[in-house]
């Protein structure tokens, strides 16, 4: 189990964007990156070309680069700051049968992530 996953709300802890927030859009699990709406943008050139309907593409665009796992924090929900994940296990009964799922814990607070 990942402890950041698509969709957390993390904030940046190293790096030039330190202390913004946003959103996580992608994992890159073998890389250990992840994509973070708002922090790390870049320009990036594209070719300039032609669509199937006649529109320019290409020029210069600002788009998100990939930040280091170890450079984010997830932000816990009662405090709003960095937080460590941490895991609890749960018995949930699904089906007439009680399985064990492990869920995350803010390690700040003791919340549920």
């Amino acid at each position: 189990m990942a402890k950041i996953k698509k969709g957390d709300l993390v904030v940046v802890v190293a790096g030039k964007d330190k202390g913004k927030q946003g959103r996580v859009l992608e994992v890159f699990k073998d890389a250990d990156r992840v994509i973070v709406e708002g922090v790390q943008r870049i320009t990036k050139h594209t070719k300039v070309g032609q669509s199937s309907r006649g529109a320019q593409t290409g020029g210069i665009e600002t788009v998100e680069a990939p930040i280091h796992v170890s450079n984010v924090m997830v932000v816990d929900p009662e405090t709003k700051k960095g937080t460590r994940v941490g895991y609890r296990t749960e018995q949930v009964e699904r089906d007439g049968r009680t399985r064990n799922m492990r869920v995350r814990v803010a390690k700040r607070s003791g919340k549920d992530i």
